[in-house]
């Protein structure tokens, strides 16, 4: 039995090569892309493994420096093109605000609202900017930019007020207060009424919107679900 015999004979041998042949490709292939210049990625998880995930802007801006305005970041195998500094993103996002209107899907999102596409906040491009029209149309006859609006506004800023009065100068801390106070603000636009600060479902419901927030506070592609099915 010859060498290459011997080397095909053995499942292993054989699943060992094509494994070490594939990560070789994603090294040097993933490297070679066309596009924006940007750091070297390694096989399978890109770039991850450098990038700072709690504060993922620090990295992101030392990158900047070195590669410019415009650089390419892979999330896994997943190709991410990062624009930094206010003209660049001006350019993209409001110049070319047609080009750049679509926004890349999470997953958990995606599988959560497959039944509704077309909601306000997760759809993308044209539905969005049909939804978006609606919604504004519809809530500016419910006071939004009126002066209506700044009624509401000015009562809660009042009852906000009063709620920090109770605290006679002790240190505090304005989280939750603010957050109920910009609840209240969207409740009085919606529904025409505001709970108070102490009502237990209120305070519940905006905990409970702060505990998703600290959970996961990198929202879009750099949110810990999207990485995972990046990875995937």
């Amino acid at each position: 039995m010859g060498f290459t015999d011997a080397l095909l004979s053995s499942p292993g041998t054989v699943l060992g090569a094509v494994l070490v042949l594939l990560l070789f490709y994603l090294f040097y292939g993933l490297g070679s892309d066309q596009g924006p210049p940007g750091p070297r990625p390694f096989p399978v998880v890109g770039n991850l493994l450098q990038l700072d995930l709690k504060q993922p802007y620090n990295t992101l801006m030392e990158y900047s420096k070195q590669y410019g305005s415009v650089f390419t970041v892979w999330l896994g195998p997943k190709k991410v093109v990062v624009l930094a500094g206010y003209k660049t993103v001006k350019e993209a996002l409001v110049d070319n605000a047609d080009v750049f209107g679509d926004r890349d899907p999470l997953p958990i999102l995606t599988e959560t609202m497959k039944k509704d596409k077309h909601g306000v906040i997760w759809s993308n491009h044209e539905p969005w900017r049909e939804v978006r029209r609606f919604a504004l149309t519809n809530l500016r006859d419910y006071g939004m930019g009126k002066r209506a609006c700044e009624d509401k506004i000015t009562e809660e800023a009042q009852y906000l007020c009063d709620v920090f009065k109770n605290f006679k100068g002790k240190p505090l801390d304005t989280t939750q207060p603010m957050n109920q106070a910009v609840s209240n603000i969207i409740c009085s636009m919606v529904y025409g009424s505001r709970f108070e600060y102490d009502d237990p479902k209120f305070v519940a419901l905006v905990n409970n919107t702060n505990r998703k927030k600290k959970k996961n506070p990198h929202p879009g592609l750099l949110s810990r679900e999207h990485i995972f099915n990046c990875l995937l």
